[in-house]
Protein backbone atom coordinates (compact mmCIF):
# COMPACT_ATOMS: atom_id res chain seq x y z
CA UNK A 1 0.00 0.00 0.00
CA UNK A 2 1.28 3.29 -1.42
CA UNK A 3 1.85 6.10 1.53
CA UNK A 4 -1.22 8.12 -0.56
CA UNK A 5 -3.32 5.51 0.21
CA UNK A 6 -4.75 4.48 3.47
CA UNK A 7 -6.89 1.98 4.88
CA UNK A 8 -10.63 2.26 5.10
CA UNK A 9 -12.55 2.35 8.35
CA UNK A 10 -14.07 -0.67 8.98
CA UNK A 11 -17.94 -0.44 10.13
CA UNK A 12 -16.97 -2.25 13.39
CA UNK A 13 -15.06 0.79 14.52
CA UNK A 14 -17.77 3.39 13.90
CA UNK A 15 -19.31 4.97 17.18
CA UNK A 16 -22.11 6.80 16.06
CA UNK A 17 -23.23 9.63 17.68
CA UNK A 18 -25.65 9.66 21.12
CA UNK A 19 -27.04 11.96 23.34
CA UNK A 20 -27.17 11.42 26.96
CA UNK A 21 -30.67 10.93 28.09
CA UNK A 22 -31.53 11.90 31.61
CA UNK A 23 -34.08 9.73 34.01
CA UNK A 24 -35.33 11.62 36.68
CA UNK A 25 -37.03 10.37 39.41
CA UNK A 26 -40.21 12.37 41.25
CA UNK A 27 -42.63 11.76 43.64
CA UNK A 28 -45.94 10.53 42.13
CA UNK A 29 -47.28 14.23 43.54
CA UNK A 30 -49.31 17.21 41.61
CA UNK A 31 -46.61 19.99 40.39
CA UNK A 32 -43.28 17.99 40.78
CA UNK A 33 -43.23 17.72 36.69
CA UNK A 34 -43.68 21.75 36.90
CA UNK A 35 -40.81 21.94 38.74
CA UNK A 36 -38.64 20.15 37.18
CA UNK A 37 -39.63 21.89 33.92
CA UNK A 38 -39.22 24.90 35.75
CA UNK A 39 -35.61 24.40 36.83
CA UNK A 40 -34.40 25.03 33.27
CA UNK A 41 -36.62 28.06 32.35
CA UNK A 42 -33.43 30.61 33.47
CA UNK A 43 -30.95 27.94 32.40
CA UNK A 44 -28.44 27.77 28.91
CA UNK A 45 -29.88 24.16 28.83
CA UNK A 46 -33.45 23.15 27.16
CA UNK A 47 -35.41 20.32 27.42
CA UNK A 48 -35.15 19.31 23.54
CA UNK A 49 -37.52 15.78 24.26
CA UNK A 50 -39.19 14.46 27.53
CA UNK A 51 -41.58 11.34 28.11
CA UNK A 52 -43.18 10.76 31.72
CA UNK A 53 -43.65 7.20 32.93
CA UNK A 54 -46.69 6.98 35.48
CA UNK A 55 -45.91 4.34 38.39
CA UNK A 56 -48.04 4.49 41.81
CA UNK A 57 -45.41 6.28 43.74
CA UNK A 58 -43.08 7.76 41.41
CA UNK A 59 -42.84 8.72 37.81
CA UNK A 60 -39.99 8.44 35.93
CA UNK A 61 -39.38 11.66 33.41
CA UNK A 62 -36.41 10.95 30.32
CA UNK A 63 -35.32 14.37 29.54
CA UNK A 64 -33.17 14.85 26.60
CA UNK A 65 -31.25 18.84 26.78
CA UNK A 66 -29.12 20.51 24.35
CA UNK A 67 -26.55 20.96 27.28
CA UNK A 68 -25.46 17.61 28.80
CA UNK A 69 -23.13 19.29 31.80
CA UNK A 70 -25.77 22.36 32.63
CA UNK A 71 -28.52 20.08 32.87
CA UNK A 72 -26.30 17.51 35.05
CA UNK A 73 -25.68 20.46 37.49
CA UNK A 74 -28.98 22.19 37.75
CA UNK A 75 -30.53 18.34 38.58
CA UNK A 76 -27.26 18.13 41.59
CA UNK A 77 -28.24 21.46 42.35
CA UNK A 78 -31.94 20.61 42.80
CA UNK A 79 -31.00 17.45 44.86
CA UNK A 80 -33.37 15.72 42.32
CA UNK A 81 -32.74 11.52 41.77
CA UNK A 82 -31.35 10.92 38.50
CA UNK A 83 -30.21 8.15 36.38
CA UNK A 84 -28.10 8.89 32.50
CA UNK A 85 -27.69 6.95 29.56
CA UNK A 86 -27.10 7.16 26.02
CA UNK A 87 -30.00 7.01 23.47
CA UNK A 88 -29.84 7.60 19.53
CA UNK A 89 -31.37 10.46 17.89
CA UNK A 90 -32.50 9.26 14.55
CA UNK A 91 -34.20 11.90 11.80
CA UNK A 92 -37.07 10.25 9.75
CA UNK A 93 -37.60 11.71 6.38
CA UNK A 94 -39.29 10.19 3.17
CA UNK A 95 -38.48 6.77 2.49
CA UNK A 96 -36.64 6.84 6.54
CA UNK A 97 -39.67 5.98 8.06
CA UNK A 98 -40.15 4.52 11.54
CA UNK A 99 -41.46 1.34 10.28
CA UNK A 100 -38.14 0.83 7.64
CA UNK A 101 -36.46 1.87 11.00
CA UNK A 102 -37.38 -1.02 13.32
CA UNK A 103 -37.46 -3.10 10.45
CA UNK A 104 -33.87 -2.70 9.85
CA UNK A 105 -33.19 -3.26 13.64
CA UNK A 106 -35.84 -5.99 13.68
CA UNK A 107 -33.56 -7.58 11.50
CA UNK A 108 -30.57 -7.51 13.44
CA UNK A 109 -32.47 -8.38 16.33
CA UNK A 110 -31.89 -5.58 18.17
CA UNK A 111 -34.44 -4.95 21.04
CA UNK A 112 -36.08 -0.87 21.11
CA UNK A 113 -36.38 -0.57 24.71
CA UNK A 114 -38.27 2.73 24.48
CA UNK A 115 -38.88 5.35 21.93
CA UNK A 116 -40.29 9.11 22.31
CA UNK A 117 -40.08 12.18 19.74
CA UNK A 118 -37.93 15.15 20.34
CA UNK A 119 -39.84 18.45 21.06
CA UNK A 120 -36.75 20.72 19.58
CA UNK A 121 -35.81 19.35 16.48
CA UNK A 122 -32.37 19.38 14.32
CA UNK A 123 -33.56 20.78 10.24
CA UNK A 124 -37.26 20.76 11.88
CA UNK A 125 -37.85 17.05 10.89
CA UNK A 126 -39.72 14.43 12.46
CA UNK A 127 -36.95 12.93 14.63
CA UNK A 128 -37.12 10.20 17.19
CA UNK A 129 -34.74 9.22 20.27
CA UNK A 130 -34.12 5.60 20.84
CA UNK A 131 -32.81 3.45 23.53
CA UNK A 132 -31.68 -0.30 22.29
CA UNK A 133 -29.88 -3.53 23.72
CA UNK A 134 -26.54 -2.54 21.34
CA UNK A 135 -26.36 1.74 20.21
CA UNK A 136 -22.91 0.87 18.43
CA UNK A 137 -24.59 -2.16 16.05
CA UNK A 138 -27.85 -0.20 15.86
CA UNK A 139 -25.64 2.94 14.72
CA UNK A 140 -24.00 1.22 12.18
CA UNK A 141 -27.21 -0.51 10.29
CA UNK A 142 -29.11 2.74 10.38
CA UNK A 143 -26.26 4.68 9.02
CA UNK A 144 -25.60 2.00 6.46
CA UNK A 145 -29.21 2.38 5.17
CA UNK A 146 -28.88 6.07 5.29
CA UNK A 147 -30.93 7.50 8.44
CA UNK A 148 -29.05 10.45 9.40
CA UNK A 149 -28.13 10.07 13.06
CA UNK A 150 -27.29 13.57 15.71
CA UNK A 151 -25.62 14.19 18.38
CA UNK A 152 -26.05 16.71 21.30
CA UNK A 153 -24.06 19.55 18.95
CA UNK A 154 -26.56 19.01 16.49
CA UNK A 155 -29.60 19.74 19.02
CA UNK A 156 -31.26 23.42 18.51
CA UNK A 157 -31.00 25.80 21.01
CA UNK A 158 -34.47 27.50 20.54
Amino acid sequence: MSEAQTPFETAQSYAPPTVTQFSVFLDNKVGKLHDLVETFDDSTSQICALSVHDASDCAIVRLITNRTKVAREILREHRLAFAENEVLIVELTQGKTLESLCLYLLGAEINIRFAYPLMLRPNGTPTIALAVDDATLAGQILRRKEFRLFGEADLPAA
